[in-house]
């Protein structure tokens, strides 16, 4: 697709140079050239642009399904540990016994 926006601009180049004036080279350059090529690949672009938002999105939700799952996980070892323990359990930031 590059190759041919590339070919595209080289024709429009040489369009442009063979004007009369610099003002109307520049001008036939833009108008034909980079304004057009830019709504064409932008177009052409976005079937990309889609596919890769939709994959972003599923790679976010598959994370967040894993976060939360692990965060599950987590709590349930917690309270597994915290009844196995009874009463009284260390406390992890001061290291001293704590009762609940």
């Amino acid at each position: 697709m590059y190759i041919v926006a590339i070919a595209w601009l080289y024709v429009v180049f040489m369009m442009s140079i063979t004007e009369q004036s610099a003002v109307a080279g520049v001008t036939t350059f833009l108008l034909y050239g980079i304004f057009p090529l830019t709504v064409v690949l932008y177009l052409m672009g976005t079937p990309q642009r889609k596919r890769n938002r939709q994959k972003k999105e599923k790679l976010k939700a598959a994370g967040l399904r894993q976060t939360e799952a692990d965060g599950l996980m987590k709590s349930e070892s917690a309270e597994g540990r915290a009844s196995a323990q009874g009463p009284a359990h260390q406390d992890v930031r001061t290291g001293g016994d704590h009762e609940n």
